[in-house]
């Protein structure tokens, strides 16, 4: 038929090859006789993945096991199945999602005191060591983003924006900072076989990545969201380490403000990273977390931890959305990243001259 010079096509209605039914475009299964839509796909899929798992393909099988679980009905006894295994691989790729409700010991809010302060250089160039070698065994990956035309194209416009401001080399540095923060997202969604774009840059907000791919769990989620903070952690000691080692200013103050980048992911809310890790923490641990943010904020480290301490605290009074046992692995991130950020700061400030007004923020990390 035609409309207003316009040609419409009509598309034949989809039919059940069990009993014939008409179903409807957003159904996975037939409403009369529950015949799944897409069972000739799904058993190819299976297949594929049992192969990768055999293979040892862990990523390529939960890349085939995320789209299997697009294509079953959410409360189907297979989803549920299917959903289970990409739970125990996730395990196997970034450790058991769960533990208990609260860490053993108390004290971590006294070790973070003592955490801060210019004596903590050698031991966050130990702590985050580990991931500085990753970044360094990683250069492929890392190589990965400028190869795509919109990633080149966004950063160089954000270079420039940056640059017209600040100067060309803390422009540079920042948007290093950044760009090695958004590959530590990558990098994890890579591995938990997540589909993902590269990063895009926006400049005086910063980047982010889109997820073509919802995580399974919010384990994942976590994982993935405090990954951009630990990498960018780590691009954060490299800068303050040829501060040290070249005696130049502009170094330490790309360290201190790629530090203070990445405390601001770290917020509870939103869409931000640190909301994404507080979504696997239970209440006490969110309560931990919002002491160690209050100890750090009234040691004057920085007036940002003052927004942690609030966010955290909120987040950790309110009833809903907390599971009953919180994930060790991510708390112990989360508790990680926030001491060892803010003493970040502190050493980088030492050594860097006059910060620049306004460096924009991180915005969102991740958009789905």
């Amino acid at each position: 038929m035609t409309a207003s010079g316009l040609s419409i096509e009509r598309r034949a209605p989809r039919v059940c090859v069990a009993c014939g039914a008409q179903i409807a475009d957003a159904l996975l299964a037939c409403p009369s006789c529950g015949q799944l839509i897409h069972a000739a796909e799904l058993k190819q899929l299976a297949s594929e993945a049992a192969g990768s798992e055999t293979a040892g393909d862990t990523r390529g099988a939960l890349e085939k096991w995320r789209r299997m679980l697009e294509l079953l009905p959410a409360q189907s006894t297979q989803h549920a199945r299917v959903l289970a295994k990409v739970q125990a691989l996730s395990d196997a790729v970034g450790g058991p999602q769960t533990g208990g409700g609260k860490p053993s010991s108390p004290d971590g809010a006294g070790r973070s005191k003592k955490a801060v302060g210019l004596g903590t250089v050698g031991v966050l160039l130990a702590k985050f060591k580990w991931v500085i070698l990753a970044l360094l065994g990683k250069g492929k990956l890392l190589l990965v983003g400028l190869a795509q035309a919109k990633t080149f194209l966004s950063m160089g416009i954000a270079l420039a924006v940056y640059a017209s401001f600040y100067g060309w080399k803390f422009g540079l540095g920042l948007i290093a900072s950044i760009y090695v923060h958004e590959m530590g997202h990558v990098f994890w969604l890579r591995r938990y076989g997540i589909a993902a774009t590269a990063p895009m840059f926006i400049p005086g907000f910063g980047a982010f990545v889109r997820l073509k791919q919802h995580p399974a769990t919010v384990g994942e989620d976590a994982r993935v969201g405090l990954a951009g903070p630990v990498w960018g952690a780590a691009a954060a000691v490299a800068a303050l380490a040829l501060g040290a080692a070249l005696d130049k200013p502009i170094f330490f103050t790309i360290a201190r403000i790629g530090a203070w980048i990445n405390i601001f992911n770290l917020i509870p809310i939103w869409q931000l990273d640190g909301g994404r890790g507080f979504a696997a923490l239970s209440r006490g641990q969110r309560g931990l977390v919002a002491a160690v943010c209050w100890a750090l904020a009234l040691s004057g480290a920085d007036g940002m931890m003052y927004l942690l301490a609030i966010a955290a605290s909120f987040r950790a009074a309110g009833k809903g959305n907390a599971p009953a046992v919180g994930d060790r692995a991510v708390l112990a991130t989360y508790l990680a990243l926030v001491v060892g950020l803010t003493a970040l700061m502190v050493a980088a400030h030492h050594g860097a001259g006059d910060l620049p007004a306004h460096a924009g923020t991180h915005g969102a990390a991740l958009s789905v």
